[in-house]
């Protein structure tokens, strides 16, 4: 890695830490129980929501009406979503009269949706009408991540309360999660992107002329659709001159916006991130990046408040950064490093003078290596999923960072609530191990952690792990499942494993190269895409009731501290080990065995 990789990295990690407590600090007042400043300020907003809604503000709800809540609210939004996909040639806002989408896609994307993953089989600016991308996709972008949000605030008042049955109101965690937080970060987040050059427009597509012509072969067609034949049955082509360009239009900001923010992901074009209507400049690019990480950090911060010792908060943040960052300088460095495969072929790998060498294939010049290679760890360190570079184009060791990333169960950050909550299982099995070698019952935050606590934290750590083995091991039995496949060997199994990885961790980015949109395709990541989601998430509230439920248990001598460099490295090594126990297998046969056979 250059000085210059080194300064863009760390003044990215700089400037996420400064902001860390400001957000955590707000997030702590918007999901206080007590009124203050911040929930007086939209009072009258969130009253007139709850009173249009039926919504009894001051209702308690136990940790199974409130699982109950998020999963029926959360199914009906798979419904709409499926039902506007389906009838959008009917509706309003599609100026390009784009067709129904198939009834396996429209299925496979409102899960995707709805769970916070929004993997893409289809390609949004020649697919969804504004309609849908609006009403559907942009709304559960705001709604996915409110209700991550609102299931971690729910976790960490099992923590805090003390023999309460309640774990409070999903409908006023929900609400406040988009109204207080959401609503306002995404409207700042879309001026900045607007000023930058992102459109947001209704407007029909323009179709505007080349600066040079050129042209393309094609094969000539009868009325029926079939080839047409010479006298000695060769088929009849021609050449056709490309003199216009379609420019795709649209209101793309506000989704983008939302799609970083609420670690959604999902890209209003097919390019996602790397699309100049998407992220046109390195400042959009380095305020992209910043707003995936920026509630997940703050919520660290938060969890410390709420929880009443600041450490706790900190010590977790520590941990993601002690796993995130060498990942991160691992993937830049291996970029940097340049393709093994063209090291002895007298093939020049400097792109310019800024990038010193490097594989600069499947990225963006106006981004260069180190933005993407950084972006890349921190999408798939976050439950994000967008991209501003092709992972497919990675080097095998440099794509092997953002897969394993997402394996580690998308706690090094993860998505919006979802990944903290996801972190505190671990914690909660990391507190047990330590129980275990001094022969105590573990204690966590005051909490003696007993069995049922430990099968749901088990259940809530491995449950995406068994997703993607088995996940992977059917696509690979399966002809349907190797059909997608447009790389043999190692790569191409990579692909498979990486597909699979990013639905059953709810991240949603993609290598490439695999062509996914299929039935068997959209169905199988479906599947993923909803178990990982929704069981986990009622795992983690039933451990919240009955965390709640609890007394608190005043330190002693023998309590193991949690906010020490050594449970930090504790925390840690458990995460690690879980991911490499699991996965090190399925990446040996894949970017291991890639790189082995490149060169390295």
């Amino acid at each position: 890695m250059t000085t210059h990789d080194f300064l863009q990295v760390g003044l990215y990690l700089v400037v996420l830490l400064l902001l860390v407590k400001p957000v955590g600090s707000y997030m702590a007042l918007v999901f206080a129980d007590t009124p203050n400043r911040v929930t007086r300020f939209g009072g009258g907003v969130e009253r007139a929501i709850y009173r249009l809604c039926g919504i009894r503000a001051d209702e308690a709800m136990g940790w199974k009406r409130y699982a109950l809540a998020m999963l029926l609210f959360n199914v009906l939004g798979v419904l709409v979503v499926y039902l506007l996909q389906r009838v959008q040639p009917w509706l309003p806002l599609n100026p390009q009269h784009f067709a129904a989408v198939s009834p396996d896609s429209a299925m496979n994307t409102a899960i995707s949706f709805a769970s916070n993953t929004n993997w893409q089989g289809y390609a949004g600016e020649s697919t969804m009408s504004y309609l849908t991308q609006m009403l559907g996709l942009a709304v559960q972008n705001f709604l996915s991540a409110a209700t991550g949000i609102a299931v971690l605030v729910a976790v960490v008042r099992g923590f805090s309360r003390r023999s309460s049955l309640s774990i409070g109101n999903f409908w006023v965690d929900l609400t406040r999660s988009t109204l207080y937080v959401l609503l306002p970060l995404s409207l700042l987040m879309t001026l900045l992107l607007v000023s930058q050059g992102v459109v947001q427009n209704f407007k029909p597509y323009v179709d505007v002329p080349v600066v040079q012509t050129t042209s393309y072969t094609e094969t000539v067609k009868d009325a029926a659709g079939n080839a047409v034949k010479d006298a000695a049955g060769h088929e009849v082509t021609r050449e056709t001159p490309v003199t216009t360009q379609t420019l795709p239009m649209g209101p793309a900001a506000s989704q983008i916006a939302i799609k970083m923010l609420g670690t959604n992901g999902g890209g209003f074009f097919n390019a996602n991130s790397a699309h100049p209507y998407e992220n046109p400049t390195p400042f959009s690019n380095f305020i992209e990046m910043l707003a995936i990480l920026l509630i997940p950090g703050g919520l660290c911060y938060m969890f410390g408040m709420q929880v009443g010792d600041r450490r706790q908060g900190w010590a977790i943040l520590a941990t993601m950064l002690v796993i995130f960052i060498p990942l991160t300088i691992a993937l830049v460095a291996a970029e940097q490093a340049g393709n093994p495969a063209l090291h002895g072929l007298a093939v020049d790998q400097h792109a310019s003078a800024l990038q010193a060498g490097g594989n600069m294939e499947g990225k963006e010049t106006r981004f260069g290596i180190a933005a993407s290679g950084l972006f890349a760890a921190i999408t798939t360190a976050a439950s994000c999923g967008a991209v501003n570079a092709m992972h497919d184009s990675l080097t095998p060791l440099g794509g092997l960072v953002p897969m394993w990333l997402m394996q580690l169960g998308e706690v090094i950050f993860g998505g919006v609530g979802s990944g903290l909550y996801g972190m505190l299982a671990f914690a909660v099995v990391a507190v047990f191990i330590a129980g275990l070698m001094v022969g105590r019952t573990p204690e966590y935050l005051g909490k003696k952690i007993e069995a049922y606590e430990m099968k749901m934290a088990s259940l809530a750590v491995l449950l995406p792990c068994a997703l993607v083995v088995i996940g992977t091991a059917i696509a690979v039995m399966t002809p349907a499942g190797v059909a997608g496949v447009a790389n043999p060997g190692a790569h191409g199994f990579s692909e498979i494993l990486y597909a699979v990885s990013s639905a059953s961790n709810n991240n949603g980015s993609a290598f490439g190269g695999l062509s996914a949109n299929t039935p068997f395709w959209n169905v199988l990541l479906g599947i993923c895409m909803f178990l990982a989601r929704f069981p986990l998430t009622i795992a983690m509230l039933a451990m919240a009731g009955s965390l709640a439920a609890k007394r608190h248990v005043p330190e002693s001598a023998g309590t193991l501290p949690t906010h020490t460099p050594l449970f930090i490295t504790l925390l840690a090594c458990v995460v690690v080990v879980v991911g490499a126990l699991t996965f090190l297998p399925a990446l040996a046969l894949g970017p291991i065995a890639e790189s082995l056979m490149s060169g390295h």
